[in-house]
């Protein structure tokens, strides 16, 4: 277990003995929030094969959307590094926030004032009840780390992320990092 305090702005790496947890496999998750009543986190490495485009037709860019995690999968959450531009918007940790005013969202699209380096859309978030989130780091199903990153993990992120923190953490995880998504499949 990592010797970091759990806290909004760390990251959660799905280790690699939660494989049959269709929610979490191979997930990195950005916690926005964590205090008394709970955690809330993003799942930053999984694209949809969908785009704000899709939900929002008036929109001429195709931002991609991710998926959050499964609470509430059918509404819309965002980070981003602009909290300047988007009034209301609630601090995760060095310059990277959460929500925020949506329409003023919507109008910085359609102004080309927001491209997908300073904003990632996520449909349903991660959740966890007062000492859930801790009750799973203490079983090991999570690594805790640093967001080294800081901001720039919206750019940064892709869906090989998680392979690339395995080859980091080296070791055994480095051998799980080429293990196939299903293990059915080797």
């Amino acid at each position: 277990m990592s010797n970091l305090n759990l806290k909004k702005g760390l990251l959660l790496i799905a280790e690699p003995s939660i494989i049959g947890n269709m929610s979490f496999n191979r997930s990195i998750i950005l916690i926005a929030d964590h205090n008394s009543k709970g955690s809330i986190g993003f799942i930053l490495n999984k694209s949809l094969d969908l785009t704000l485009q899709d939900i929002f037709p008036e929109i001429e860019i195709n931002f991609e959307l991710h998926k959050g995690g499964p609470v509430e999968q059918d509404n819309l959450y965002y980070i981003h590094k602009i909290p300047d531009l988007i009034p209301n918007s609630i601090e995760i940790s060095d310059g990277l926030y959460w929500g925020g005013n949506f329409q003023k969202v919507i109008e910085l699209i359609k102004n080309n004032k927001l491209n997908p380096f300073n904003v990632r859309f996520f449909l349903g978030y991660s959740g966890w009840g007062n000492n859930q989130l801790n009750y799973e780091l203490r079983s090991n199903t999570w690594i805790l780390t640093k967001n080294i990153y800081d901001n720039q993990i919206i750019e940064k992120v892709n869906n090989s992320f998680w392979k690339e923190q395995m080859l980091e953490l080296g070791g055994d995880y480095a051998i799980w990092s080429n293990a196939p998504e299903n293990p059915s499949y080797n």
